[in-house]
């Protein structure tokens, strides 16, 4: 009994653990009703960094080059591809006199290294204010310029995004990747919202040269292959100079992998750039992660054995309350409404995955980008 004694009150500690992330600091962005910026019409330079995405650039390039903004280039970063990417850019080229190419080719000390590539583009761009976006996506509307850039101020210089993924009809692996897209921008936005801003994704993300510049680039973590949005935004983002944008004309949306192969091998590269992160935010996630993980097993073990059952079965529910509530404010605001549905076997889905892509990358490390 004594062991039960102390899983009982372990368990209602680690409730209250997780009542403070989804009440506390979740809520901050989940109930927040700030309004967006109005239009500035700043010069921007839009980065895309493109290794064989000659198809990707064919269909997403015009909804870009389309933007309802009067001022802005679109530099595009041929990463030494070897299909047709660089012929479809200089195709565009032709058309668009905005564009800028960088045509990039492999340096042996900076081999298959995308920081490399965009560090190359970031100094070919003739303006200070910067937009990044992934070749494989493409704006949701023709306001994806002015909404992201109208958060730039002389005190925000990054301005962190959402970057969706097309929903599938009847995929819970879908379903997963959006729940897990979702969870993510729900922590970056809440911590960015308390003053502790710690990642932003490449699919949709804007800063300053002068930022840039300021943290000497990618020069702390060039050696690791993957991290150049948020190993970036954990270095250089602080209370000050972080702004959120999370109106749905500013989305950016991308095709979802269909295999949990190609997602698994995804997410590996993403995970491992976490070991990199400042001791707050590693402690900060570790805390959220591990008490999700641990809701579950001594909810498990303490209904197994029918130790004060009525009082953890009501914490149980109380959590799961609290869960929904802020997972189904946040997914509102950025239309992932559909994912409340299935949400229990999504969260107890992917807490197994995430633990399996921590072991596996404690046995070796993803090393390219593409």
């Amino acid at each position: 009994m004594i062991i039960l004694d102390v899983v009982f009150y372990s368990f209602v500690v680690v409730v209250c653990i997780q009542v403070v992330f989804y009440g506390i600091i979740f809520g901050q962005f989940a109930f927040d009703k700030s309004s967006n910026e109005k239009s500035r019409n700043i010069a921007v330079s839009v980065i895309i960094c493109a290794k064989n995405e000659a198809k990707n650039l064919k269909n997403h390039l015009p909804s870009i080059l389309n933007q309802d903004y009067l001022d802005f280039e679109v530099v595009l970063i041929n990463d030494a591809s070897h299909d047709e990417t660089l012929e479809v850019m200089e195709s565009f080229a032709e058309e668009y006199d905005n564009i800028k190419i960088v045509n990039v080719k492999n340096v042996e000390a900076f081999w298959g290294n995308k920081k490399y590539a965009l560090t190359l583009g970031i100094k070919a761009a003739k303006n200070e204010n910067l937009l990044f976006t992934d070749a494989d996506c493409k704006p949701v509307s023709n306001q994806w310029i002015k909404t992201m850039s109208a958060h730039f101020s002389k005190s925000s210089t990054i301005v962190l995004g959402y970057g969706a993924y097309d929903k599938r009809k009847y995929s819970f692996l879908n379903k997963l990747i959006r729940y897990e897209t979702l969870l993510t921008a729900i922590q970056y936005f809440s911590l960015a919202k308390i003053g502790t801003p710690y990642m932003g994704v490449g699919r949709n993300l804007a800063y300053d040269r002068s930022e840039f510049f300021k943290t000497n680039g990618f020069i702390k973590h060039i050696d690791i292959r993957s991290g150049d949005d948020d190993l970036f935004i954990n270095e250089a983002a602080n209370s000050t100079n972080t702004s959120i944008c999370t109106s749905m004309k500013s989305f950016t949306t991308s095709n979802p992998k269909t295999s949990f192969k190609d997602w698994f091998r995804q997410k590996r590269r993403h995970v491992s750039t976490a070991n990199n992160y400042k001791f707050l935010h590693k402690g900060l996630l570790a805390s959220f992660y591990g008490s999700q993980l641990l809701f579950w097993l001594l909810s498990a073990v303490l209904l197994t054995f029918s130790f004060y059952w009525e009082f953890v079965l009501t914490l149980i529910v109380f959590r799961i309350l609290i869960q929904f509530l802020i997972i189904g404010f946040s997914a509102k605001k950025l239309n992932e409404i559909d994912i409340l549905f299935v949400l229990p076997f999504l969260e107890l889905f992917l807490i197994l995955f995430q633990l399996t892509i921590f072991i596996t990358n404690l046995i070796s490390k993803p090393k390219h980008w593409k």
